[in-house]
């Protein structure tokens, strides 16, 4: 019988949420989201000046276009919007939270000067209703949404997708805090509690800088700090510094963001928005119409150049590199006469 060789030493499991498109993809420190938000800031505001100038020598020179926290700030509200959303149609959390994790990373990838995040966060909603799949016709979401049409919803949809690089797949807190509850036994009344933290992170940058359950230990430490702190120590002994380190910036997060913004505050930026929006999108403007056509010029060269070759191919079926490769080919009628 031949004689096994030595077990190789099995490769360490790599936890679920670390082998995730969230844990490698959409996980940034707080200096990394500035930077991000900066370079998209400072780019589009180069982008639309120059449209500006092109369009009226110096007509750029009065406009104040939004800085980066501003933009946040918009999109904060429009957060808010998803929760009122998902309250009339009565989704489900899973997709409430999804929509607004599609709207935050959506904003990692553009701005919104090319894009209104009254108009992305519709999409983001109905796409999220459909990748937790809790789908709902076209027609009966945007009837029941006023001033809304089906192509405000559809015009959008495959950039949403395209801007989340098609990674539809969100861990979410809530059903870390789930999980953390049945643990702890702890009873219904605090876990609503608990609950509400979570929703109030969601305002907040949280779910791009910490994992799931960080954020979910912070809830419960806002809600049952003693019953929190037993079982972070009696769960992760050895890692219990740099979590308790983490729970706390959370807290600090959630208490200090964790709220929906000043009215009067977002309504000054939305009206600067509407002075400074790129022109290239704001369809009928000069800008606008001539990316169209420049977007059609370059389309009909693409089609004029694939029609002329297919005039090549046509001409010979079997293509130039193979007509020539014939020619060497063995020619069986001469072969018959010389045995002849």
């Amino acid at each position: 019988m031949a004689q096994e060789g030595p077990i190789p030493p099995s490769e360490p499991k790599v936890p679920l949420y670390q082998a995730s498109t969230q844990c490698r993809n959409w996980r940034y420190s707080v200096n990394q989201l500035a930077r991000i938000r900066a370079a998209l800031n400072e780019a589009a505001v180069a982008v639309i000046r120059s449209t500006f100038e092109a369009d009226e020598q110096g007509s750029s020179h009065d406009v104040s276009f939004l800085n980066a926290d501003e933009e946040v700030l918009l999109v904060k509200l429009y957060i808010t919007k998803i929760t009122q959303l998902c309250g009339l149609f009565r989704f489900p959390e899973e997709v409430e939270a999804t929509a607004i994790t599609y709207l935050k990373r959506f904003y990692l990838k553009n701005t919104v000067m090319d894009w209104h995040p009254k108009n992305v966060m519709l999409t983001a909603l109905f796409l999220a209703t459909k990748t937790t799949n809790n789908p709902i016709s076209l027609e009966s979401y945007t009837t029941h949404i006023p001033n809304t049409a089906p192509n405000d919803v559809l015009d959008l949809e495959f950039l949403v997708a395209q801007s989340l690089g098609f990674e539809f797949a969100v861990w979410h807190a809530h059903r870390a805090l789930w999980g953390i509850w049945l643990d702890m036994q702890a009873n219904s009344s605090m876990y609503d509690k608990a609950l509400s933290y979570i929703r109030a992170s969601r305002l907040t940058d949280a779910e791009l800088i910490y994992t799931p359950s960080q954020i979910a230990l912070a809830a419960f430490s806002l809600t049952l700090p003693d019953i929190a702190e037993q079982w972070i120590s009696s769960k992760s002994p050895n890692e219990s510094t740099d979590l308790r380190r983490c729970i706390e910036e959370i807290v600090v997060l959630i208490e200090t963001q964790g709220q929906p913004p000043k009215i009067e505050s977002v309504r000054e930026v939305d009206r600067r928005l509407k002075i400074c929006k790129n022109p290239e999108k704001v369809v009928g403007s000069k800008a606008y119409l001539a990316k169209k056509r420049e977007e059609e010029r370059i389309a009909e060269e693409k089609r004029n150049r694939k029609a002329a070759e297919m005039q090549v191919e046509e001409s010979d079926p079997f293509g130039t590199e193979l007509a020539e490769k014939r020619r060497g080919l063995v020619d069986y009628d001469d072969d018959d006469d010389d045995d002849d």
